[in-house]
């Protein structure tokens, strides 16, 4: 994996100051903390409902101690923003040529010699969507690391990290008990999340 800001010396140290510093002028906070088993996992950032999902996301995993890259549309990759994009964790995906990104994702989690928190959204939209993507449950049986739940909920002004699941790999089972977790957490836009059905 390419190196962000997260695992650059000096300035992971004062990016996690700036982090800690616009959580208090905003009134939000974080919950939790990244357990030890979670050195490698695959996350789940929701609810997805807004552009400002990404900034608040930043902020709360540096606040949290967290060093995470993210799988966002090639289109927000352009020049001249690619390079910043990328330093921040992104890894652009061409959604009409994501058929082997499963098998990508989890080959660059076990191979990865230090700690890598993989997000990756479930919805796959800021648009208001009834179906979750199943990519992030395969990629974590595919590379045997956990699921790690983490949440924004803008009525509470609180970002946080929830349990641990390990996929059993029978998502039949698994996926009612993920969203169960998500279901009363509410997105800066609440009439667009909804943690229904899988594709």
């Amino acid at each position: 994996m390419h190196h962000t800001f997260f695992d650059t010396p000096v300035v992971n140290i004062l990016l996690r100051g700036v982090a800690l510093l616009w959580l208090k002028t905003t009134g939000w906070k974080v919950e939790g903390s990244l357990p030890p088993q979670a050195a490698k996992a695959v996350v789940i950032a929701a609810p997805h409902t807004s552009n400002w999902d990404l900034p608040y996301m930043l902020v709360c995993a540096f606040a949290l101690r967290m060093n995470i890259y993210w799988i966002g549309k090639k289109s927000i990759f352009k020049f001249p923003f690619k390079t910043l994009m990328m330093w921040m964790g992104g890894i652009p995906v061409d959604r009409a040529k994501a058929s082997n990104m499963v098998a990508a994702s989890a080959e660059a989690l076990t191979a990865a010699r230090g700690p890598l928190q993989l997000v990756v959204p479930p919805e796959a939209t800021r648009a208001k969507t009834r179906v979750w993507k199943t990519g992030f449950y395969y990629i974590a049986v595919t590379a045997k690391v956990p699921i790690l739940m983490t949440y924004l909920d803008y009525s509470r002004r609180t970002g946080g990290i929830g349990p641990l699941f390990w996929p059993t790999g029978d998502i039949e089972k698994d996926m009612p008990a993920i969203r169960a977790f998500y279901a009363p957490f509410k997105g800066k836009y609440p009439d667009q999340f909804h943690a229904a059905e899988n594709e």
